[in-house]
């Protein structure tokens, strides 16, 4: 492994990084953009307020994870409890809504609870889709009125062409005494999958990145147009071509695989059916802190664009000028099935009167600061297209060679633990063989 490059400089990149120079080996980084950390970057303004690549927190319970973040910001990081609602029609809701059902419209809760009896400790349905999941997990009303609903601004398709390869810890499954409970009675247990959350203090999120950064020195600039693995080379948009031993990459695989020579054309059309999310951050910094009871907030209303809002100053207060807050709203859309017009100067408009609907801001005179960033790979799309299509892909890239790892390079959604762990485990894969 005399040459080994990495392509990128994330988290998974971080991982890859840490586990060959364990074992002695130096590896070259590059990375297409001009900035460091990939999705994990924070945008450190001249004006005081940072912003993260969209909303980055670490939940992990994995203690050697934890302790390696503790240890790149020399222990210098805020803990939290986390406390989410929701907004539906009109409504604040506790997170989960399930669970909290109490104040909504008695004939909604009447009939959600009516549906869950249906279904709960009913024989196992045939689930062909991620709605025949939450039907059979929650009864109709509740799928199609809260999961089905936000799901399809969040994923931009519907419940029922995705598939559940997804799910995880995501969704909460109750059992009929905690949803009764939650009907008719206020507060409920913490039951959202994170429950305790940390974030650097100083520097946004991407201070558990700096020291990796530091020390890999990553080529910034550098987009590779096209990987020749017969010869193992690696050539670059700005002319340089990069020798290899071993190829590591983080590129999303739709953007991996059409620049691979001598693609066969069956595994490049399986690449461009892999979906994925883009998301446009919408950055607002207002002269007051008081913005929101919760860290983030899930947004119902098919007639509200904003899908999600976060609240940076609620997590550090150095991330904003003393005295301000700031909020992240989120837009999504996707190649696929929402594709963005481009439209920035929209989205913002968009974006600052759904603040004024929701009740977040008070009118535009409070706002400091507005931007927009197109996070261009957001979430994957676990659509029916997708296991068919990652296996090809992936099939094709361990014969010819190429290791890969992180959200989206082994296609999964994962989080930042995850994905360095992802970017660590893989590369172990290569030492091991």
């Amino acid at each position: 492994m005399t040459k080994t490059v990495i392509l990128g400089s994330g988290m998974a990149a971080w991982g890859a990084y840490d586990c060959l120079t364990e074992n002695g080996i130096q590896p070259t980084l590059f990375d297409a953009k001009p900035i460091p950390a990939g999705h994990t970057a924070s945008y450190r303004l001249d004006n005081g307020f940072i912003f993260d690549d969209g909303p980055h927190i670490s939940f992990t319970t994995n203690e050697k994870i934890q302790n390696l973040f503790a240890e790149q910001v020399d222990g210098d990081f805020e803990s939290f409890g986390a406390y989410v609602d929701n907004y539906y029609f009109g409504q604040w809701v506790e997170h989960p809504v399930i669970v909290n059902l109490n104040g909504l419209p008695t004939s909604l809760i009447d009939q959600v609870l009516s549906d869950f009896k249906l279904v709960h400790g009913a024989e196992d349905p045939k689930i062909d889709n991620y709605l025949d999941w939450l039907v059979a997990t929650y009864g109709k009303t509740y799928a199609d009125e809260f999961p089905a609903r936000y799901g399809k601004k969040y994923h931009t398709c519907s419940a029922e062409i995705m598939n559940t390869d997804w799910l995880g810890p995501r969704l909460y499954q109750p059992d009929l005494e905690e949803v009764e409970r939650g009907a008719y009675e206020q507060g409920s247990a913490n039951v959202h999958y994170v429950k305790k959350f940390r974030y650097p203090k100083k520097g946004g999120f991407q201070s558990y990145l700096d020291p990796f950064l530091e020390k890999s020195k990553p080529n910034l600039g550098f987009k590779a147009i096209e990987i020749d693995t017969s010869t193992k080379l690696v050539k670059f948009e700005n002319g340089v071509i990069e020798k290899y031993s071993h190829l590591i990459s983080s590129v999303p695989l739709p953007a991996l695989i059409p620049i691979i020579k001598d693609v066969p054309a069956d595994v490049l059309a399986a690449s461009q059916r892999l979906a994925c999310t883009q998301c446009v951050l919408v950055n607002v910094g207002v002269n007051r802190d008081d913005l929101s009871p919760a860290t983030w907030r899930y947004i119902y209303d098919e007639n509200i664009e904003s899908v999600r809002l976060s609240f940076p100053h609620m997590l550090s207060p150095s991330v904003v000028p003393a005295g301000h807050g700031s909020v992240q709203v989120e837009l999504y859309y996707s190649d696929k099935y929402k594709p963005f017009d481009g439209d920035f100067e929209g989205a913002i408009e968009t974006a600052v009167q759904d603040l004024i609907t929701l009740g977040v801001l008070n009118n535009q005179e409070e706002i400091v600061y507005k931007e927009a960033r197109l996070s261009p790979w957001a979430n994957v799309i676990f659509d029916l297209d997708t296991n068919a299509a990652l296996e090809a892909v992936h099939g094709y890239l361990d014969e010819v060679g190429i290791t890969y790892c992180g959200r989206y390079g082994e296609w999964a959604y994962i989080w930042t633990d995850e994905s360095y762990l992802s970017g660590y485990n893989q590369t172990a894969k290569i030492l091991n063989r």
